[in-house]
């Protein structure tokens, strides 16, 4: 297994300690747990277009180009909305 060091601020490495405390892992293992869940843009696409696919198959419905773009905006929408949430302390909807 090889070795990495990141450089972060501390209120950065702060939370992520916390965040490890709470779950009861540790630091590495969950750095670890992030890094397996976040996709890299290659993989959103291919999942993406598996879910196209599923969703034609199974349910007879094609998914636009439109219909994928105004997903993805209310997506980001959303998350915007999430984070700006968190950051203002109050509760995630």
């Amino acid at each position: 297994m090889a070795d990495v060091m990141i450089r972060v601020p501390a209120e950065v490495r702060d939370q992520l300690a916390a965040v490890a405390e709470a779950r009861g892992t540790s630091l590495r293992a969950l750095m670890q747990e992030i890094a397996a869940q976040t996709l890299t843009p290659e993989q959103i696409k291919a999942r993406a277009e598996r879910t196209r696919v599923l969703l034609a198959e199974r349910f007879g419905h094609y998914v636009t180009d439109e219909e994928s773009a105004e997903m993805r905006r209310r997506m980001r929408d959303a998350t915007a909305a999430h984070r700006a949430a968190l950051a203002e302390g109050e509760r995630p909807r």
